[in-house]
């Protein structure tokens, strides 16, 4: 494809015809030798004395050049330009954070798998949350890790293999053996501040109840609303158990974390439920991209260019020739 980015430049073409046509010749007053006897000759010669000049003539072959070096640099004034063919890249236009709980009771072994066996949480949620992150394709991801500390093990990325890799390297207790829920918001936020698309999502799952948090989660909960935040909590564990420790899941917390923060509430009793909770995260947040479009362009200019310094070269040449052969003997 082939466009002009100063095509209006054209316009300029009769401009030397213009200034030929209406505009006095140049006149240049030079030397001249005074005769005392010039009426006498100019009457012996039969000639009228006037004021004169002497309005230089030029050949065709001359004014074609010169018309011609002036279009090819109008032509290079013009900008031609040659368009590659479109290339599209696609842009993340959602950032995603998702927050796991890595404390200790995920270690509890009460997960079903679809052979009915009975595995750890964290391992059931690596294999959920890992398909979910391939899944991800234009989407830049963040992956925080909670137990008594939070800890930011990848920072927002569009790699989404890397990601993976380093949730599948995530062990229990590796953050210590608590659950610190507002924690885990709270550096989500400061993880969003860096980020400028408006979509933000966070996906926080945990089996525990809040413990030793700086921020209570629910108080996290609203400055994330206010932040543009939104926040799906998934509970794993035993909705059942009694004990009144942190490991007992704190379901109503988790759900009113995500009525302030504009977003869904799920519990996952099995891996299978875990995986429709995924998909339903999906279908309620559509994964967004931004294209964007652009073409290599390739200047043209030099071109008329080339062809315009060729023909002045031409021009000289042919003009010194001429004297030369005038000047002979």
């Amino acid at each position: 494809m082939f466009e002009w980015s100063s095509l209006w430049v054209l316009l300029l073409l009769p401009l030397p015809w213009i200034v030929h046509r209406y505009l006095p010749p140049h006149r240049e007053k030079v030397r001249a030798l005074r005769f005392p006897f010039f009426k006498q000759l100019a009457a012996a010669s039969g000639s009228t004395p006037r004021k004169g000049a002497v309005v230089l003539q030029h050949g065709r072959v001359e004014i074609l050049l010169a018309s011609v070096i002036w279009v090819l640099l109008l032509l290079a004034l013009a900008q031609p330009e040659r368009l590659g063919e479109p290339i599209e890249t696609t842009k993340a236009a959602r950032d995603v954070i998702l927050a796991i709980d890595i404390s200790g009771s995920m270690d509890e072994t009460d997960f079903l798998d679809s052979n009915n066996q009975r595995i750890q949480r964290l391992a059931a949620v690596k294999d959920v949350v890992g398909e979910f992150i391939e899944q991800r394709d234009g989407d830049r991801v963040a992956l925080i890790v909670f137990g008594s500390k939070a800890f930011i093990q990848s920072p927002f990325t569009e790699d989404l293999a890397t990601v993976r890799e380093l949730l599948e390297g995530t062990e229990v207790g590796m953050a210590g053996p608590h659950t610190v829920i507002g924690d885990a918001i709270g550096l989500s936020i400061r993880t969003f501040e860096a980020s400028e698309v408006e979509q933000r999502l966070l996906i926080l799952l945990s089996d525990g109840a809040d413990t030793d948090s700086r921020m209570t989660p629910l108080n996290a909960a609203n400055i994330a609303a206010d932040r543009g935040v939104e926040i799906f909590t998934v509970a794993v564990g035993d909705p059942d158990d009694d004990s009144q420790s942190e490991n007992q899941v704190d379901i109503p917390t988790l759900k009113e974390i995500a009525a302030r923060a504009n977003g869904e509430f799920f519990f996952a009793g099995d891996q299978e439920a875990l995986e429709t909770i995924y998909a339903r995260i999906d279908e309620l947040t559509p994964r967004k991209v931004e294209v964007l479009s652009y073409q290599r362009r390739e200047n043209l200019a030099y071109i008329p260019l080339m062809m315009a310094t060729l023909l002045v070269v031409t021009f000289v040449f042919r003009r010194y020739f001429l004297l030369r052969r005038r000047m002979a003997p």
